[in-house]
């Protein structure tokens, strides 16, 4: 997964990573862009204070699909200077929705590699009590 801020100055940078991983072929799953909008913590007030859309520029040279936005939001850095993602702080805001639509295209742009990656993985056991 290759995220960029929408600054053309990142996009060159997420354009020589996109090389990088194609020259030593490590699959892409797709972009995400990052501090797409300045969202106002008064008002809600969207700006594209870094530019607009450069995501989806991104993904659509390089055909890839754009995962999902995420805004600059003084929320995001509350939560974790707190330690808590912004996803278990507010599980039915607006960011934790960004959050799990980004993790719900990766996961699927991952099935869709047809690839078993099960094996790379720990094994996970929750125990109760």
């Amino acid at each position: 997964i290759i995220v960029t801020t929408p600054q053309d100055i990142a996009l060159a940078d997420a354009r020589k990573g996109l090389e990088m991983f194609e020259k030593v072929s490590v699959p892409i799953l797709g972009i995400v862009e990052n501090m797409s909008v300045h969202l106002c913590s008064n008002c809600g007030h969207e700006d594209p204070i870094f530019g607009e859309e450069g995501g989806r520029r991104l993904a659509d040279e390089y055909e890839l699909p754009l995962l999902g936005v995420l805004p600059l939001d003084r929320f995001i850095h509350e939560h974790t200077e707190q330690g808590t993602p912004s996803v278990a702080a507010d599980p039915d805001g607006r960011l934790a929705a960004a959050y799990r639509a980004i993790a719900l295209r990766a996961t699927g742009a991952l099935a869709a590699t047809g690839k078993d990656y099960s094996k790379l993985f720990p094994k996970i056991t929750v125990e109760e009590g």
